[in-house]
């Protein structure tokens, strides 16, 4: 194991002693993580780039965000949508999808090098929604109760559904410089160039011809195993077989296993879409029939604080490639992308969608410029780094860094501020200007 990593756990351990007395401020762990790994990378930095870059780290990367997104779903409170079942559709189905092609748009324009699929992957990398960053933010009583249930459903939302175009785009994109290499030198393809295009070609077969499938399958992995793993827990909970301490040992293994399943060779399914669906129905039969709205935090602390670990870590290893992103020099176009996806490309299509709705267009503004970004940022952007060829790998990495230290910048230091100051103008104080369902 290299030395950095070993140096990141202790970073970890060291935080974990003193983070209770920062816990006010959301953005305190992600700043200082961030700040240790950028400066102990400089001892070695292409050791810590050869490490993140390879399947080891490619597969941890991977069980970091079932995880998260398992305790996203497990954390929605009433119904699978949280009782906020239209507007959530307005956001992914609507806002999401608008999202995803201007900054595609922009990207052509921008980067008129890079193809169309990277684009696609650079856009699902950058707009999902994540409040890692800014967790002090989603909990403030200044932003209306209606609009955190909303801002927290949809952020496990737009992640399941980014996750299988994510996989698709990725997959053509590896795929397309093989395929050009070859057509460039117009002769048959011999030793590692056509091992690796079998490799790429056998990826974009399961990934474009199957996605439909494979997402179809996910979600039937996902709806058995968190089900019937929900029921379970409940009639062994109920009767006495089962404390707290197991179901947490159940709720930390479901993920992982219904994961694992998802992506058997056999079945080849989306082990994300997988792993979330599993979050929703477990939630859903584990309270069902019972007073419970949501799962109860004693039985959540165990999957909680694995991501949190989880998470913790995936912030050094933002610093530490920060830091080596700014030795090889910032491109100022992945720059601008970067902060018109924080801003304009969030918050018009967010404005566009939820034209009609019941929700206020004081509530609008908040839920169009509240849109962290976090751990599924660097989690996918890590995935296109493994994945694509040097250079437009770092490429797609840098435009994740620099949207997530972007958004520490702006939804955790410059957001509370603006949302005190809008609360301050319009009297609210927790309050929903408009309690009526959409």
């Amino acid at each position: 194991m290299p030395a950095i990593i070993l140096v990141g756990f202790a970073a970890i351990a060291l935080w974990s002693l003193v983070a209770h007395r920062f816990e006010r401020s959301g953005i305190a762990g992600p700043v200082v993580l961030a700040l240790v790994g950028s400066l102990v990378v400089l001892v070695d930095i292409p050791a810590f780039v050869e490490a993140v870059d390879s399947d080891v780290a490619e597969h941890v990367v991977e069980l970091i965000l079932a995880v998260l997104l398992f305790v996203d779903a497990c954390e929605v409170k009433g119904g699978v949508f949280g009782g906020e079942g239209r507007m959530i559709a307005r956001l992914v189905l609507i806002a999401l999808p608008l999202s995803l092609a201007l900054v595609v748009v922009t990207g052509l324009w921008l980067l008129p090098g890079v193809n169309l699929f990277v684009l696609i992957v650079v856009a699902c990398v950058v707009m999902p929604t994540d409040f890692a960053p800014a967790t002090a933010l989603l909990r403030s009583p200044l932003i209306p109760a209606r609009v955190r249930q909303i801002l927290n459903v949809e952020s496990g939302y737009n992640d399941g559904l980014i996750s299988p175009i994510f996989g698709m785009s990725l997959a053509i994109a590896v795929l397309l410089p093989t395929l050009i290499e070859v057509a460039d030198s117009g002769t048959e393809p011999t030793g590692s160039t056509e091992t690796a295009l079998e490799k790429n070609v056998e990826d974009f077969i399961n990934a474009f011809l199957g996605a439909v499938p494979a997402t179809i399958v996910a979600i039937v992995v996902g709806v058995l195993l968190g089900g019937v793993i929900g029921l379970l827990t409940r009639w062994a909970s109920g009767r006495g077989f089962a404390n707290q301490t197991g179901i947490r040992i159940v709720m930390l293994i479901t993920p992982l296993l219904t994961y694992g399943i998802a992506t058997l060779h056999g079945i080849g399914a989306n082990g994300f879409v997988a792993a979330f669906v599993a979050g929703v129905m477990f939630r859903f039969t584990r309270t069902r029939k019972t007073r419970q709205l949501s799962i109860a935090h004693d039985e959540l602390v165990l999957v909680e604080e694995v991501g949190t670990f989880a998470t913790n870590f995936v912030w050094f290893v933002l610093g530490a490639m920060t830091t080596e992103m700014i030795v090889r020099g910032v491109d100022w176009r992945l720059l601008l992308l970067a902060a018109l996806a924080l801003t304009l490309f969030r918050a018009l299509p967010v404005y566009l969608a939820t034209l009609g709705s019941s929700v206020s267009w004081r509530d609008r503004t908040v839920i169009g410029f509240v849109g962290p970004r976090g751990a599924a940022s660097i989690v996918f952007g890590l995935l296109a780094f493994n994945k694509l060829p040097t250079g437009v790998g770092d490429d797609v990495w840098d435009v994740a860094v620099l949207t997530v230290i972007g958004s520490i910048v702006l939804h955790g230091l410059a957001a509370p501020y603006v949302v005190k100051r809008i609360a301050r103008r319009t009297g609210a104080s927790g309050r929903s200007a408009t309690p009526a369902r959409d």
